[in-house]
């Protein structure tokens, strides 16, 4: 196989991985009910069908970086799928909740896995041709979204056409092909000597762990509840533990120092915060398509479409042209009020609304600001690092968006909920809810435009790594 021709081969399973780690995260959605009623999950615990994948996903991250810069990102890449691989199938067969929730927890492992060793592997093939990194970059982001709205999608026709397992199932193939292809395309190497920090990755996937719990369950038994303070504070001190193991330890899973890259907080902050206004906003908008204005499945994943296609040509057509005039700071900053303006324009939903009136034009506005700010605030927090942390870097930054995702919906389930998103049948009150979330996740993304526009610089000082170019306002794309 030709060696240009291997290399977007290569990008195209690269995708794929960054569709189907986030298609895990939405494919159930449409099929909760159905799992609820065989498996006897509660209204309680039926939210950790998702949460168990997310806090896996988002607590392993780091660790899945550290060991695709150890082992080599390829045999990461791999190994993720067949963990993937195994917790579907498990997943589909479960009987019980526990065994239900264990299964999704196996998959978020898996998830943890391939997402920062794809990362790494997009670095490994492009990052030495800034003109088509961004390129790379877009493609890989365009694919986050469209994983996304597949997931509503193609949960709503395997729930109502064959049954829930096979939202699970459906990973199966797709991981096998992925597998076969991989030795074939994927670049081998990068592994080097080192060790694991096993306690750290255990601290700080139990913190995170923890807190979602804790705002998850402060709705229920109340925010000045002592199991919700004991929670939060056990969470607290478990990621201070981590932090602290992190400072004394010789060879931890996240060097505290990285940070001092330039840009590559700032970045990160970005990324957490966008991902903690951009999943309420899509769990939020799919409730009040099927609970408000009474769409089923199917038409429910299906008006997502534009949205979706609107953020895919963003990411590939926009996003890098505009990069290259005005950027990677004023993208951020303004994909992120433009978001905030979407979301608060969603707001203004009304219980007895239409969707071309109501969704659709707030939606396409929301949409342009995810696909402005997400590619310029991945790219900076990616190429702000040395070349020998990338596996690290990209740990991060996924960890980043995924915990910013995790949290945001928490918190936006507990506002939904305090303003009346829990009764369900009462159109009035359901839409006061979401709307209450949409406002809380616009006031999120305006202060990530606030925070961006402080903290990110408008230039990354010039480091030997052509890398580093990539996201400048002088790279050449075409």
């Amino acid at each position: 196989m030709h060696q240009t021709s291997r290399r977007w081969w290569a990008l195209g399973l690269i995708a794929l991985a960054q569709f189907m780690v986030i298609m895990d995260t939405s494919i159930i959605g449409v099929a909760l009910p159905q799992m609820q009623a065989d498996l006897g999950f509660t209204t309680g615990n039926l939210s950790w069908v998702f949460n168990a994948y997310v806090v896996a996903f988002g607590g392993l991250l780091l660790l899945g970086g550290r060991l695709a810069d150890l082992f080599g990102a390829r045999r990461v890449f791999a190994a993720g799928w067949i963990v993937l691989l195994a917790g579907s199938a498990a997943a589909g067969l479960a009987g019980t909740v526990a065994v239900e929730l264990a299964a999704r927890a196996v998959q978020g492992v898996g998830a943890a896995l391939i997402a920062p060793a794809a990362l790494t592997l997009l670095m490994m093939l492009f990052g030495n041709e800034p003109r088509e990194l961004t390129r790379a970059l877009a493609l890989y982001g365009a694919a986050a979204p469209a994983g996304g709205t597949a997931g509503v999608f193609l949960g709503g026709v395997l729930t109502e056409y064959a049954s829930w397992p096979w939202v699970f199932y459906i990973n199966i193939p797709i991981a096998v092909l992925v597998l076969a292809a991989t030795g074939a395309v994927m670049p081998a190497g990068g592994a080097r000597r080192g060790s694991l920090d096993a306690l750290g990755a255990v601290t700080v996937t139990a913190g995170l762990g923890v807190a979602v719990y804790a705002i998850v369950r402060a709705p229920e038994v109340g925010w000045a509840a002592p199991q919700t303070w004991l929670a939060l504070t056990a969470a607290v001190v478990l990621l201070g533990g981590f932090l602290a193991i992190q400072a004394t330890r010789h060879a931890p899973l996240m060097r505290l120092s990285i940070f001092r890259t330039p840009n590559l907080a700032a970045a990160n902050i970005a990324q957490l915060l966008l991902g903690a206004a951009w999943i309420p906003m899509w769990f939020f908008l799919n409730l009040y398509l099927q609970q408000v204005l009474g769409y089923s499945a199917f038409p429910s994943g299906a008006a997502l479409l534009p949205m979706t296609v609107l953020i895919m040509l963003g990411m590939v057509a926009i996003a890098p042209r505009a990069i290259n005039r005005f950027g990677p700071k004023a993208m951020v900053v303004a994909g992120l009020a433009v978001l905030a303006a979407g979301l608060g324009w969603l707001a203004l939903a009304r219980p007895d609304g239409s969707y071309a009136v109501d969704v659709l034009p707030a939606s396409l506005v929301a949409a342009l600001g995810m696909s402005l700010a997400f590619i310029p605030s991945l790219g900076t927090a990616i190429s702000s690092a040395p070349p020998q942390d990338g596996g690290l870097a990209a740990g991060i930054v996924n960890t980043s968006y995924q915990v910013g995702s995790a949290l945001g919906l928490a918190a936006m389930t507990a506002v939904a909920s305090a303003y009346g998103a829990d009764q369900l049948g009462d159109l009035p009150a359901l839409t006061d809810g979401y709307s209450a979330a949409f406002l809380g996740a616009a006031g999120i993304a305006a202060a990530g435009a606030l925070i961006a526009a402080i903290t990110l610089r408008g230039r990354v000082p010039q480091q030997p790594e052509p890398v580093v170019d990539a996201l400048q306002p002088q790279a050449a794309i075409r």
